[in-house]
């Protein structure tokens, strides 16, 4: 079932895409005065198939893993007298590149309606407070400590991890000082840290920028108090109930859920001493715990009792609400935000400061897009919009076969006066596919040595 729910996120988040991009093609051709033959989406059986009153035929195919938008073009075969004034190619080099811009521009768009969507519904998120650090980290020798908040990174605000996170990320692959802002909670007193980063995680193949800069975040201590109790099993046999807490096992102290849930598993089939804390008085029990085989065959014990979740210090749980108007304001923000990690990105994986192990492929982003839905409308319309401003921003690069590439050869036809020969074009496009499908057979090598 899951597989499915994997495979149907991501169809859906693919033909979104698709249909945006290609669409945007179609409707700026269609107002440039280009008749447009076919607009198409997905490949494989036809699943719809249908004419407009202009005799465009629209259709939709069973895999939505691409789509075209075929106009009448001189080009690619004979075209009818009475059609060569709705040629593309007798259009002004400005037209066609208007075509030729409007898909990239199109998932831009997409993005920003969907993360007006997102911020327009709230974005909650946990405060950035640290836990510990990790010895002789780039924080730990920073000079951050325990309990403090951190509120900025390289002079960007950071409300919550994610934010944090999101800074981190931009400085993979660079060496070179990176400045904390932080503060105790309660303070308005905001102390300054510098840390030095030495060609950080340049070869991480998946990279962790909160636990491998040295962060360790605050989380509230997870006591060894039932939840739920399960009737018929061990905890329940032992007179346990809801909220009742293991003061110890053995007469040994039970600090945390984590030392309670150890000690249980060590333990099948043998009676453990357990003293319980119920309100403001105390009682010992005996507790068996049942022998419960796993996967991979190991005999662990289960008294059948689930952990209470403690509640966050108030305020540590950030709910940041945009109004209408606000939240177009942050969607345009993100959006040209994540353009310029996306390139940045690119720039440093040509270079070589990051890994091109970094590249993921398609196993990669159904694996996210089911992960994605499976938090949250707002966490998949972000997973989204991330992928359209992906399209976008690949789509513009120079490379011939691509979007960027035609664009390329119209800004050289603007500056000669004339279109690019014909064989120009045809070895850019041998090279543009000599370097697509390597990426693409790159990213996928990935995708399978990440499984």
């Amino acid at each position: 079932m899951e597989l499915l729910q994997t495979i149907f996120y991501t169809l859906v988040a693919l033909g979104i895409l698709v249909t945006f991009h290609e669409f945007g093609h179609f409707w700026v051709a269609r107002r440039c005065g280009i008749k447009v033959i076919r607009f198409s989406v997905g490949f494989g059986t036809p699943l719809l198939r249908w004419k407009d009153k202009l005799g465009t035929e629209f259709v939709v195919s069973v895999l939505p893993l691409g789509g075209y938008v075929k106009m009448v073009d001189e080009r690619e075969g004979d075209v009818a007298e009475s059609d060569l004034p709705y040629a593309f190619n007798r259009k002004s080099v400005y037209q066609r590149m208007a075509v030729v811009a409007a898909g990239p521009l199109a998932n831009f768009l997409l993005a920003v309606i969907l993360y007006w969507v997102v911020y327009s519904l709230g974005v909650t998120g946990v405060a950035p407070v640290v836990g510990s650090l990790v010895p002789g980290s780039v924080a730990e020798r920073a000079g951050l400590q325990p309990g403090q908040e951190i509120v900025a990174v390289d002079g960007k605000l950071t409300p919550t991890w994610q934010a944090l996170s999101g800074q981190l990320i931009r400085r993979i692959g660079e060496t070179g000082p990176v400045y904390f802002s932080a503060k105790m909670p309660g303070e308005s007193a905001q102390y300054e840290y510098q840390g030095q980063l030495q060609d950080w995680l340049m070869a991480a193949e998946e990279p962790e920028p909160i636990s491998s800069i040295g962060l360790v975040p605050y989380s509230p201590k997870l006591l060894p108090v039932a939840d739920d109790v399960v009737a018929g099993d061990p905890a329940s046999t032992a007179g346990l109930m809801t909220d009742d807490r293991v003061l110890s096992a053995d007469s040994v102290v039970m600090e945390d859920w984590s030392a309670w849930v150890t000690y249980v598993r060590a333990r099948p089939d043998q009676p453990i001493e357990i003293e319980v804390a119920r309100g403001e008085q105390t009682f010992l029990a005996i507790i068996v715990p049942k022998k419960v085989v796993v996967e991979d065959g190991t005999v662990i014990g289960q008294v059948g009792m689930s952990v209470k979740i403690p509640e966050w210090p108030k305020g540590m749980i950030r709910k940041m609400d945009y109004g209408p108007l606000e939240a177009v304001t942050q969607a345009f923000q993100q959006t040209w935000d994540t353009s310029v990690l996306i390139l940045d990105s690119v720039k440093k994986m040509m270079i070589g400061l990051i890994s091109a192990k970094h590249l993921s492929g398609p196993i990669t982003i159904a694996k996210v897009a089911g992960a994605a839905a499976q938090y949250g409308l707002s966490t998949y319309l972000g997973f989204l919009a991330f992928l359209s401003v992906s399209l976008g921003v690949l789509n513009l690069l120079p490379i011939p076969v691509l979007d960027g590439g035609h664009l390329m050869y119209y800004l050289i036809e603007i500056v000669k006066g004339a279109p690019v020969s014909e064989k120009v074009q045809m070895i850019g496009f041998r090279v543009g596919m000599f370097l697509i499908v390597g990426l693409m057979m790159l990213a996928l090598y990935n995708d399978l040595m990440r499984l």
